[in-house]
């Protein structure tokens, strides 16, 4: 007796949706295979990246109340280009063995400005428009966005781990090309109450975690003062002991 076919449609669902994480896996391999072959710097990848970024917050900038809804399809779509950038440094970077230190540090740096030329441009938009709430929205989810960062790396600094919270950069870069793109039903306002909100949540949430981890911890002190004075003192005692040894080499004495 044959088995009948599986004809779930969740299970046709999980095919079609694997058949385009593969083919998007494979695109992405042959642009990272194209600029690994050029041996282009991994950090010139990311710095394009934010300067795609900056001419998507120009879009913003520059939209009105008569266009808004062409400018914003562009930008949302320009910010979908930065992020391939984003995407494959990274990649790039270890398929051509050029993973520094510096590398991580200078993506985490302009992934931070990225993030601020993107609100700015929508702080622009707002300003430009006399929408004064939404200007300080605007900035206040700058802000936060920064904060859900900072937080992240003083934590780590301390207790090695704080991936706590669920706002964090991949999450916020969706959102605003999901507000972008469908910006025509005004989708970009709540977007912005929904990043206030999250973010805000993102960066208790992580100094809430980070005061649980240190409890009971011993402080941290910082130790180059320390460093510094028992230098000193040892330059010191051992200044009239060389001074002695010159004097026996000379045959002069001290006046």
């Amino acid at each position: 007796m044959s088995t009948p076919a599986n004809t779930h449609p969740e299970t046709h669902s999980h095919t079609w949706t694997s058949a385009f994480g593969r083919a998007c896996g494979v695109l992405l391999q042959a642009i990272v295979n194209g600029l690994a072959l050029t041996r282009i710097s991994p950090n010139v990848l990311t710095f394009v990246g934010l300067i795609i970024n900056t001419g998507a917050a120009v879009l913003f900038g520059f939209a009105n109340e008569n266009n808004y809804v062409r400018m914003f399809l562009y930008a949302g779509l320009v910010i979908i280009g930065a992020g391939i950038f984003d995407m494959v440094d990274g990649r790039v970077a270890r398929q051509t063995d050029q993973v520094t230190i510096f590398g991580a540090f200078f993506d985490s740096v302009i992934d931070r400005y990225s993030d601020v030329v993107l609100f700015f441009g929508l702080l622009v938009f707002y300003a430009r428009g006399n929408r004064l709430f939404y200007v300080f929205l605007a900035a206040f989810v700058m802000i936060t966005s920064l904060m859900v960062s900072y937080t992240r790396a003083r934590a780590e600094a301390l207790i090695g781990k704080c991936k706590v919270g669920f706002m964090e950069r991949p999450e916020r870069i969706v959102l605003i090309i999901l507000g972008a793109l469908c910006n025509r039903w005004g989708v970009m306002a709540p977007v912005l109450w929904v990043l206030a909100i999250l973010s805000t949540i993102t960066v208790i949430h992580r100094i809430r975690y980070t005061y649980q981890q240190t409890r009971g911890l011993a402080p941290v002190r910082n130790t180059e003062p320390i460093v510094m004075a028992n230098a000193a003192r040892e330059a010191s005692s051992n200044f009239p002991t060389a001074v002695n040894a010159a004097q026996a080499q000379t045959g002069t004495r001290p006046v």
